[in-house]
């Protein structure tokens, strides 16, 4: 199709604001999808995604719109004066003679068909880094904001990503049918954010349909055409990819320059792979094979590669068949014979959270691997490193980027790959500087080496936005203290600072926000605050490692660093939590928490106790305390050889609520 004719954008917005509802009207208005075959979250494929209501993985798709286009009278007589023979032409719209010819004295109207392709997003804080690989892929953006609830927290961030990446944002408010709506206050919240007028704002209803044809109608108009070159090389960025068990990585590519067709010899610049391009189309929202990918088009291209590490997310793919390399000179290309420049891309993103996943059984650790390795391919802030444990055997430490993004791991590994894992506590990563001058980075605090060896530890520390009603502003500064935050600035979308929208900004430690900050801060502000965070920088920090023993055992699965103020209180917490997890023995356990050798906090599991002296009968109580003593100096024999059976539930105690 014509580039002119071709428009990108994708939906982004705050969880629950109703991106996927929206994207699901879009299909149905224009017939991408026939009724009989609508559900809801049509572009959501995982199980999971619909039992959560949340979209985890970015979904293209690509619609074809017929827009009705507008040219005055006086506008047509003067086209077709200056060249009886030329398409006449108003804002890039055309038509032909025959067509202006069959109305008189009135607007005349011509019909234009559009390739639409959208990309539906995620909207959960963990999952930004899917938002900012479908904004480089696109020239414009839908802001959905929910009437009811108005801007929040990862609103701000998805339109900070969409301003740097030089995105047309059109603004549209979503459910304006529910009775909690408040179209006016929300309305001035995101004028005071754009810049825009308040008449840009489309009001609309995904669940209903309600001006559902006016957001088509301004993506067509407001968002700009590709401007890449046809007759350049081809250069195709990598937004997505996954890999499939019968046909290999498929990748998800936005075209450009030139085109990619089928039976191509391809390139990855980055990785050096070469592959054949064994089939290439676009989603609708299934696959529909084509004979070749255009200039700013969005589509797949099926690979024979095998590895998930040959084709990365953010690399750029070219053809073997055109040089690879060149300039525009006043819109002229100039060919050589160089490697292609790449794309580009996307930068680097470091996982906040690590975790231990180990198999249930030894003989599922090259399962778990595997597994591992294919989902690595399909979200690029996954990653991995071997880890042994002497209570838990061979397994694996990953890296995420926020809790929900583990959980979601740890469910598509157990549901898809049929494994049953034991999960360890979520940390962060620190920077340990040593006496000698090295330093090194642990992942884990059983890595943490002697203490007389450490010069410094470092903890990572997040720049945070939390947005909120101003009347919770107070015990959201106190939730900020307690988690040895700081508050750096307080501003308000609305000028009312008691009615109003307050925007927090604060710095605080990782570690201290991975558990249970997003939980609380939800409890104190009634459900209404919500929070995006970004990695600062390392910190130098009084920081120590807490050990917890069971029966005496020191468990270094349960290890964990923590600042030393808050250490007795962590350490009492993690020991009452334990007692309820471990199951009671014949006889008694000891749990205790240790900074070194001085143990700070213990609990003792009281063990079970068999009435020995039910066949006694009269005679001298020294008969039952022979009987007593027997059964005690059996059960210390029995302590001294037996073994605790630790249950999983333990590993990952500092998750359970209390």
């Amino acid at each position: 199709m014509d580039q002119g004719h071709i428009r990108n954008f994708c939906i982004i917005a705050h969880i629950d604001h109703g991106k996927s509802t929206l994207a699901d009207r879009l299909l149905e208005l224009t017939g991408t999808v026939e009724k009989r075959h609508m559900k809801a979250q049509i572009l959501d494929r995982m199980d999971l995604e619909r039992e959560r209501g949340i979209t985890i993985k970015l979904a293209p798709v690509r619609i074809k719109y017929r827009a009705n286009i507008y040219h005055s009278p006086l506008t047509v007589h003067n086209a077709l004066t200056i060249n009886h023979d030329l398409l006449a032409e108003e804002n890039g719209k055309r038509t032909t003679e025959n067509a202006w010819k069959t109305v008189n004295g009135k607007k005349i109207t011509d019909q234009v068909e559009y390739e639409l392709n959208l990309i539906d997003t995620p909207g959960h804080v963990d999952f930004s880094y899917e938002v900012s690989r479908s904004l480089e892929a696109v020239e414009g953006a839908i802001l959905v904001v929910d009437a009811s609830q108005g801007v929040q927290a990862q609103t701000l961030s998805n339109i900070y990503l969409a301003l740097a990446a030089d995105l047309k944002i059109i603004p549209v408010l979503n459910k304006i049918d529910l009775p909690a709506a408040d179209v006016g206050r929300v309305s001035q919240e995101v004028v005071k954010l754009l810049g825009c007028k308040k008449e840009d704002i489309l009001l609309i209803s995904a669940k209903t349909g309600e001006g559902i044809d006016q957001v088509l109608e301004r993506v067509v108009s407001d968002v700009p055409p590709p401007s890449g070159k046809a007759e350049a090389p081809t250069r195709a960025l990598i937004f997505d990819s996954y890999f499939d068990d019968h046909r290999g990585v498929i990748l998800y590519v936005r075209l450009v320059d030139g085109q990619i067709s089928k039976q191509d010899s391809i390139k990855m610049i980055a990785t050096g792979a070469h592959a054949v391009a064994l089939n290439v189309g676009y989603l609708n929202p299934d696959m529909k094979p084509v004979a070749k990918l255009a200039t700013g088009e969005i589509g797949y291209v099926v690979t024979n590669l095998k590895s998930a590490r040959e084709a990365k997310v953010g690399d750029t793919v070219t053809t073997q068949k055109h040089p690879t390399n060149f300039t525009i000179v006043n819109n002229n290309v100039h060919l050589s014979d160089m490697e292609a420049t790449p794309l580009k891309g996307y930068k680097e993103v470091h996982p906040f959270v690590y975790a231990g996943f180990f198999p249930s059984s030894n003989e599922q650790y090259q399962e778990l691997k595997d597994a591992v390795e294919k989902l690595s391919l399909s979200d690029s802030s996954l990653q991995f490193t071997p880890e042994n444990s002497p209570v838990l055997g061979f397994g694996l430490r990953l890296g995420f980027l926020g809790l929900l993004h583990m959980d979601i791991v740890r469910e598509r590994l157990e549901r898809e790959y049929n494994l049953d894992l034991i999960v360890t506590n979520p940390s962060t990563d620190y920077q340990v500087s040593l006496t000698s001058g090295g330093s090194i980075d642990i992942k884990s605090a059983a890595d943490l080496p002697d203490t007389s060896t450490v010069l410094e530890i470092r903890e990572p520390w997040i720049k945070g936005d939390i947005v909120c009603p101003a009347v919770f502003v107070g015990a959201v500064l106190q939730l900020i203290i307690n988690s040895r935050g700081t508050q750096k600035s307080i501003s308000y979308v609305m000028s009312d600072k008691t009615a109003g929208l307050a925007i927090i900004d604060f710095e605080a430690p990782l570690a201290n926000l991975i558990t249970d900050f997003y939980d609380q801060l939800k409890s104190i502000t009634s459900g209404y605050g919500s929070f995006s965070y970004e990695l600062a920088d390392y910190r130098a920090g009084e920081l120590t490692r807490l050990d917890f023993y069971v029966a005496g055992e020191r468990i270094e699965a349960l290890s964990m660093m923590v600042h030393k103020s808050e250490a007795e209180r962590v350490g009492r917490r993690t020991v009452e939590k334990l007692k309820q997890v471990i199951p009671r023995q014949q006889f008694k356990v000891s749990l205790q928490a240790a900074i070194g050798g001085k143990f700070i906090a213990r609990e003792d599991i009281s063990a079970f106790r068999k009435d020995v002296t039910t066949g006694l009968y009269g005679g001298d109580v020294s008969r039952k305390k022979k009987v007593l003593a027997k059964q005690k100096k059996g059960k210390q024999r029995l302590k001294r050889f037996g073994k605790i059976d630790i249950p999983s539930e333990a590993f990952s105690v500092l998750l359970r609520r209390d």
